[in-house]
């Protein structure tokens, strides 16, 4: 397993230092499982910066017509077919799961942490609001599957706060039950199982990134990053979100939760997430997570997709995954919490 890397180098006249020639590096990475390529560039200031945003203000102005709160989430969100599930809704502790209104997929959902909780930052995301809003979507999963037997690529992901391309404030997840794949479910199923396993090791060897295993879950900062701060993660054994059980909920949400907080130290308050199934039963593949940060709200913010991210397929990100594992330190090797 090579983690193939190249270093480039120009040269410009910077202003800065006098015009006097100056060496302009970056390096370019791989990724080991589907090839992708990424950018880690090195600039005078962070890519990112911190908010100085009072985000619970802005939340506060947001939350007189949310749908999601708790005197309108049962009038204004749409419910499931009998079919897929005869309540209409799914309850799991404080989280509630309702069809989406824009249909991303065959099977679209969104599931809120808490109709009481408007403004969530990162640092308040707890371990087990994660897992009942984890199990909503699971539950989810299996309900559709049963009821339309052609959905077999499920998918569990978030856009938290408006960078991420989130159209509604209130903190939620989203989920995808369908007949096809999303690109990057395709590309992820169609990855032999053994250079999965060869990846792993190959990053367990090096050490640089590797986070650690909470019993069940592997958790790395990623070579090739495809966002800024971007973690990932890996279920053996597990090829789909429906097939997670209820204590394997419980240690995915332990580390997405400790992840967060990651960020939420970092000075980061927007995310994306995407947990990638394959077919259930699929022989090899380990279900995957990406986690990644997004720009913080600004009125007059940075977004950090630009040409190179959505025509190029290729992140440019200032984030050195060593740096981050560094700043992650032991915090994935402990095993989750009671």
């Amino acid at each position: 397993m090579e983690l193939r890397r190249q270093r480039l180098s120009g040269e410009l006249l910077d202003p800065r230092r006098g015009f006097e020639p100056t060496s302009a590096e970056l390096e370019v990475r791989w990724d080991p499982l589907t090839g992708n390529s990424a950018r880690l560039v090195r600039g005078p200031g962070p890519l990112l910066p911190p908010s100085e945003l009072d985000l619970e203000a802005v939340g506060e102005r947001l939350a007189e017509n949310c749908p999601f709160c708790t005197e309108r989430i049962d009038e204004m969100t749409p419910r499931l077919s009998p079919a897929v599930w005869p309540e209409g809704r799914i309850r799991r502790g404080d989280a509630v799961l309702f069809p989406n209104l824009l249909a991303y997929a065959a099977h679209s959902s969104v599931s809120v942490y808490s109709p009481e909780l408007h403004y969530l930052p990162l640092g308040r995301i707890t371990p087990r609001l994660v897992a009942d809003n984890l199990a909503t979507q699971v539950a989810f999963d299996r309900a559709v599957m049963r009821s339309d037997p052609r959905a077999v690529w499920a998918s569990i992901n978030a856009n938290h706060m408006l960078p991420s391309g989130g159209s509604l404030f209130h903190p939620h997840l989203q989920g995808s039950v369908d007949p096809v794949p999303t690109t990057l479910q395709r590309l992820l199923a169609d990855v032999p199982p053994e250079r999965f396993r060869e990846y792993l090791r190959a990053e367990r060897a090096a050490g640089e990134r590797h986070l650690g295993n909470t019993g069940s879950v592997e958790w790395l900062t990623s070579f090739a990053p495809i966002a800024p701060a971007e973690l990932r993660a890996f279920v053996p054994e597990v090829s789909s979100p429906a097939e997670l059980d209820d204590a394997l909920v419980e240690e995915l949400a332990h580390g997405i939760a400790t992840a967060l907080g990651l960020y939420a130290e970092l000075g980061f308050e927007s995310f994306n997430m995407a947990i990638y199934g394959a077919p259930p039963g699929t022989e090899g593949y380990p279900l995957n997570l990406r986690l990644a940060c997004r720009s913080n709200l600004e009125p007059l913010y940075r977004s950090d997709a630009m040409y190179l991210e959505r025509l190029h397929w290729e992140a440019a990100v200032d984030v050195e995954p060593e740096e981050l594992a560094e700043r992650a330190g032991d915090r994935f090797r402990a095993g989750p919490g009671p």
